[in-house]
C-alpha cells in the first residue's frame, strides 16, 4: 500500500510533528485540518501562556525541516502564548510542508475500503477509506495508515459532576464558558469586573482563570470569585511550586495560592454540581448532589477537562479502556486513579496501536479522558510511530523522552476521600524509573 499517503488528522503540534517525521521516514504524510489554519485549537487559547518553554514545543524533526527556509528559531528558554507557538512555529511548520496539508477538511469516518468492522476476510489487505466533508462537498481517500492527532479540544467536559450536564446546565449555556476567558478583550473583562463568578475544576486551566480573575478582583474589588473543587480538599493542586522542574508550571501555582491567601478567592470543596438553578434575572445557583448551594453566581467557568471524540471511528477495530477511553496498553500508565503522582512510563508505537493494524490514536486524544499531557509526550509518540510505520522497529522501541517532575504527590483518584493520602497509598516509591507528564491549560501540548 506504499502508493497510498499515510493520513495525519489534525494540523496541530502533534499532527504536524507527525508529518515531518514521516517526511523524514521516507514516507509521504497527507495531514488533514477541518480548521482554516495550523494550530486552530491552539490560536482559540491564544493568550494563555504556556508553561514549557519553546526548548520543549519544537519537535526535532519539525525544527529540521523549518531551518532550510531561513525559519528563525526562538529562544529555548523563552515561554510561548498560544498565539506565538501558532505564528512562529505551526503556521511555518504547515508552509513547509505545503500541499501536504488541506485546510478545510473534516474527517466524518475512517474505515477499510470495502469493509466495515465486522468483516475479517482480506481486511489487512485494504488500505484505509477516510471520509472528508469540504466546502465542495464530500469524498473519500485512500491511506495506508492513519494517525488521529485531533485532539480533545472540542469536548470539554460538562459542569455536572457525574460526566453528563447537570440538570439546568444546558438552559444557562449563556451564563457558562468551557474554556479560560481572555480578559484582554474589554467585551469579555466587562463580562466578569463587579460579578460573582464560579471556577469549576482543579486543573492548570482552572489555575490560569483563577490567577486572571484576581488580577481583575485586584482591580475592582467588587468582583467574587469562588473556585469551585469536587474534590475534599484543595490537596496539592497548586502543584510543586520551588519543586518543579518546569518552573513556569510551578509559579503558577504558586500565584493562584497567593491569590487564595489574600481572599481573593473562595474555595468551595466536596461540591459535585448536579442541578444549575436559574432565577428571573439569569443569575444562577449551583447545587451539589449533597444538598450544598452556591447562590447569586453571574457566571460560571466550567474547566472540568476534555474528552475525546470516537464517534467517527465507530468502524475502526480500537481496543480502548473502559475507564480512561485511551489504548489499552497505554492507559494503565496514565490512569489518574492510580498514578498519585502524574507518572507515565515512555511509551510509543506498541503501547498505542489497536487491533486494526496502521492505525494510531496520537497526542491528546490518546490519554483518552486522563488530564495530563505536554507537548513533548506527543512529539515521542509520533517518532516512534513513524518508525513502526517505516519498518524500524527497533527505533520505534528506544526512549528517547524525559519529562521534568512536578514535585508533588497526589493521584486524582485519591482527592475525592480527604481522609485517603498519597503517602498512606504507598504509591510514591515506584520500583522501576518513571517519567512524568503533566497538563496543558488546553490539553493542547502544553
Amino acid at each position: 500500500m506504499s502508493e497510498y499517503p499515510v493520513v495525519v488528522v489534525g494540523a496541530g503540534p502533534v499532527g504536524l510533528a507527525a508529518a515531518a517525521q514521516l517526511l523524514e521516514r521516507g514516507l509521504e504524510p497527507l495531514v488533514l485540518e477541518r480548521g482554516p489554519r495550523a494550530g486552530a485549537a491552539v490560536a482559540a487559547w491564544h493568550h494563555v501562556r504556556l508553561f514549557s518553554a519553546w526548548s520543549e514545543l519544537v519537535d526535532p524533526a519539525g525544527g529540521r525541516l523549518l531551518e532550510p527556509t531561513g525559519w528563525i528559531r526562538p529562544d529555548g528558554a523563552e515561554y510561548p502564548t498560544g498565539r506565538e507557538w501558532a505564528e512562529r512555529y505551526l503556521q511555518p511548520l504547515a508552509e513547509a510542508l505545503g500541499s501536504r496539508v488541506r485546510f478545510g477538511a473534516e474527517v466524518v469516518g475512517v474505515a477499510r475500503r470495502g469493509r466495515d468492522r465486522v468483516v475479517d476476510s482480506g481486511r489487512e489487505g485494504e488500505p484505509f477509506s477516510v471520509h472528508v466533508r469540504t466546502a465542495e462537498g464530500e469524498q473519500r481517500l485512500l491511506a495506508s495508515a492513519v494517525v488521529d492527532a485531533s485532539g480533545t479540544w472540542g469536548g470539554p467536559n460538562p459542569l455536572g459532576g457525574e460526566g453528563l450536564p447537570a440538570i439546568g446546565e444546558q438552559t444557562a449555556a449563556d451564563r457558562i464558558v468551557y474554556r479560560v476567558p481572555d480578559l484582554g478583550h474589554q467585551e469579555v473583562r466587562a463580562r466578569y469586573a463587579g460579578k460573582h463568578i464560579a471556577v469549576a475544576g482543579s486543573g492548570h486551566s482552572a489555575l490560569t482563570a483563577l490567577v486572571a480573575l484576581s488580577g481583575l478582583a485586584k482591580e475592582n474589588p467588587a468582583t467574587r470569585i469562588s473556585w469551585v473543587l469536587r474534590r475534599g480538599g484543595i490537596g496539592t493542586a497548586f502543584g510543586g511550586g520551588d519543586a518543579d522542574q518546569l518552573p513556569a508550571r510551578g509559579a503558577l501555582g504558586t500565584r493562584a495560592k497567593q491569590a487564595v491567601e489574600a481572599g481573593l478567592v473562595s474555595v468551595v470543596t466536596g461540591f459535585r454540581t448536579e442541578t444549575v438553578e436559574r432565577d428571573d434575572t439569569g443569575t444562577l445557583t449551583l447545587v451539589s448532589a449533597n444538598g450544598q448551594r452556591l447562590s447569586d453566581v453571574d457566571g460560571v467557568v466550567a474547566l472540568t477537562g476534555f474528552r475525546p471524540d470516537l464517534g467517527w471511528l465507530s468502524e475502526i477495530r480500537l481496543e480502548l479502556d473502559a475507564t480512561l477511553q485511551a489504548p489499552v496498553r497505554l492507559a494503565p500508565l496514565v490512569d489518574p486513579n492510580v498514578h498519585s503522582c502524574g507518572t507515565v512510563y515512555p511509551h510509543g508505537a506498541k503501547e498505542l496501536a489497536h487491533p486494526e493494524t496502521g492505525f494510531y490514536l496520537a497526542g491528546t486524544k490518546s490519554y483518552g479522558r486522563a488530564p495530563t499531557f505536554l507537548a513533548m509526550t506527543g512529539y515521542e509518540q509520533v517518532r516512534s510511530i513513524a518508525a513502526a510505520l517505516a519498518g524500524d522497529h527497533d527505533a520505534a522501541g528506544q526512549v528517547e523522552l524525559v519529562l521534568a517532575e512536578t514535585g508533588v504527590c497526589g493521584g486524582a483518584g485519591l482527592f475525592d476521600d480527604p481522609g485517603t493520602t498519597a503517602a498512606s497509598d504507598g504509591c510514591c516509591g515506584p520500583a522501576e524509573p518513571e517519567v512524568l507528564t503533566l497538563a496543558a491549560p488546553s490539553r493542547s501540548g502544553n
